[in-house]
């Protein structure tokens, strides 16, 4: 799979993960004030008519955009499937067990019907088996407990979550001193 680029505001703050071809146009509207990590991707333009030579850019792996607004950081940034499983480890937070994402499910450990919300402190990875015996009831009715506590990840966890397949090294350095204190973030070395 292709790198994608990490997009940070002026004040150095991790926004979104960007295809090269958003990073070219932010470069040709001269939003970008600076950069780091290796280079991504070299991209070659049209020949200059004054010099005769070919433009081209390298794209480095994170780069910081002004503009007229400052970018900002979501606080709480949008709960997935996806990005719930793997900020679980794809692992039933009731039974343990690992499981591919199709053998999972959204699990609200305070359930909707009893006033419980979609949010990311009330939901856990379940296989489909744990959430079918839990339905609606509160753990405490039915003698099920969790293995881990639901947290909100902050903007850098989460985009280490959702790119874990494509992220590079100097990318997830500079992404891993903004992680919280609150789990093991090793799975996403690799």
């Amino acid at each position: 799979m292709e790198a994608r680029i990490l997009r940070l505001n002026i004040a150095g703050q991790p926004i979104e993960w960007l295809h090269w071809k958003d990073a070219v146009c932010l470069y040709a509207r001269d939003l970008v004030q600076w950069t780091l990590g290796g280079h991504v991707r070299r991209v070659y333009g049209g020949h200059s008519r004054l010099t005769g030579l070919r433009t081209q850019i390298d794209l480095p792996a994170i780069i910081a955009c002004g503009g007229n607004r400052l970018a900002r950081m979501r606080l709480v940034p949008p709960l997935t499937n996806a990005a719930l499983f793997a900020r679980d480890h794809h692992q039933c937070l009731y039974c343990g067990r690992w499981f591919t994402a199709e053998h999972l499910s959204r699990d609200h450990v305070h359930p909707i019907s009893r006033g419980g919300r979609d949010r990311w402190n009330n939901v856990v990875t379940a296989c489909k088996r744990c959430n079918q015996h839990k339905g609606n009831h509160l753990l405490s009715e039915i003698g099920m407990e969790l293995l881990a506590l639901p947290f909100c990840p902050n903007t850098a966890e989460y985009l280490a979550l959702i790119n874990s397949d494509r992220i590079r090294g100097d990318q997830m350095e500079f992404l891993r001193p903004q992680f919280s204190r609150r789990r093991d973030w090793a799975g996403l070395d690799s």
